[in-house]
C-alpha cells in the first residue's frame, strides 16, 4: 500500500480495527517435441515444466477461479501479529474477512474494489458498518491485496524462481517453488505478464513500486492452483513476514457488500465520535 493510501486507512485501523491487505494460473503444458517420432513424444514428455512456465500456467488458471478461500498470518515491521481468515477475490480485489487482532478480535471487514466496509463495535445510529473510500481525487487507492493471482502475478516471468522439488504443503500434494527478488526484478516485464489485462499490469507496476525486497516459496498443487505462499517484504517501513494458504478455488461465494441501510459513512463516524 503506497503511503496516501496507507495514511488513510491508518485512521480507520485505530478505531475500527480495519485491516486491508494488503496472481492467476494456466494449464500445465509440457513441452512437446514436433518431430512426429515415438522418441520425440518420449522426449517431450520427459522435459520438465520451468518454474516460469507453471506459475503462467497456475496464474490464468487462478485469475479464472475469481474467489478463494484464505487462512492469512502475518509479523509487521513492528513486531505486531495479525491476520486474516476467509474470503479473497480479485480482478477487482476484494475480500470478506475476519481480522486476527489483538484488541478487537473477530472484527470483520469487506472490501470491493476501493470501498472498505468495516463492523464498528458499537452501533451509529442503528448502522453497524462504515464504509471508507481508498481512491483520492479519481485515482484509484493503490495496495497490493495478499490474494494468490496477485503472488502469481508478482512471479510472472521471474528467472530467478527455481523449483525445490515435490513436497506437502498442508497435506497437499505440490510442487514447492522459491524465490529472491529485487524492486528491479519485480518492475520488470517480459511476455508471460501479457496473460494479465493490461489494466492490471500497470496497477500491480503501482502496487509494488514500494517494495526494495521480496522473498517468497510457493507451492502449486497438482491442481494447478496456489496451495500456499510464505513471504517476505521489504520497504522503507522495513520487513513484513506473511503466510498465506489458500483453498476452495471458484467455491467461496463471490464477496457482496453490506445492506445499504446498515452502512454509515467513515466521515460520519468521525463526526459521531467528536473528532
Amino acid at each position: 500500500m503506497n503511503r496516501a493510501v496507507r495514511t488513510r486507512a491508518g485512521i480507520a485501523l485505530a478505531g475500527t480495527a480495519l485491516l486491508v491487505g494488503g496472481l492467476t494460473a494456466c494449464g500445465d503444458g509440457k513441452a512437446a517435441v514436433a518431430d512426429g517420432t515415438a522418441d520425440g513424444d518420449k522426449a517431450g514428455q520427459a522435459r520438465a515444466q520451468t518454474p516460469a512456465d507453471a506459475v503462467k500456467a497456475s496464474y490464468v488458471k487462478t485469475a479464472a477461479a475469481r474467489f478463494a478461500k484464505a487462512e492469512i498470518s502475518s509479523v509487521g515491521p513492528d513486531g505486531k501479529a495479525g491476520g486474516q481468515s476467509g474470503t479473497k477475490g480479485w480482478y477487482p480485489s476484494s475480500h470478506d474477512v475476519s481480522l486476527k487482532d489483538e484488541k478487537h478480535p473477530g472484527a470483520r471487514s469487506v472490501m470491493i474494489g476501493d470501498t472498505v466496509y468495516t463492523k464498528m463495535d458499537k452501533p451509529l445510529d442503528g448502522k453497524t458498518w462504515m464504509r471508507l473510500e481508498l481512491s483520492k481525487d479519481g485515482k484509484p487507492g493503490v495496495r497490493l491485496n495478499e490474494d494468490p493471482a496477485e503472488y502469481l502475478a508478482m512471479l510472472l516471468g521471474q528467472t530467478k524462481l527455481t523449483l525445490v522439488g515435490a513436497e506437502q504443503a498442508d497435506g497437499v500434494d505440490a510442487r514447492h517453488y522459491k524465490g529472491s527478488f529485487t524492486n528491479a526484478d519485480l518492475l520488470a516485464a517480459d511476455e508471460s505478464t501479457k496473460v494479465m489485462e493490461e489494466e492490471d499490469r500497470r496497477y500491480l507496476h503501482e502496487s509494488v513500486k514500494h517494495l526494495t525486497a521480496f522473498e517468497v516459496d510457493l507451492w502449486i498443487g497438482k491442481d494447478g492452483y496456489p496451495v500456499r505462499v510464505d513471504s517476505v517484504s521489504t520497504d522503507g517501513d522495513g520487513t513484513s513476514r506473511t503466510t498465506a494458504r489458500f483453498s476452495d478455488y471458484g467455491a467461496a461465494a463471490p464477496v457482496a457488500a453490506p445492506a445499504a441501510d446498515q452502512v454509515v459513512s467513515f466521515d460520519d463516524v468521525l463526526k459521531g465520535s467528536g473528532s
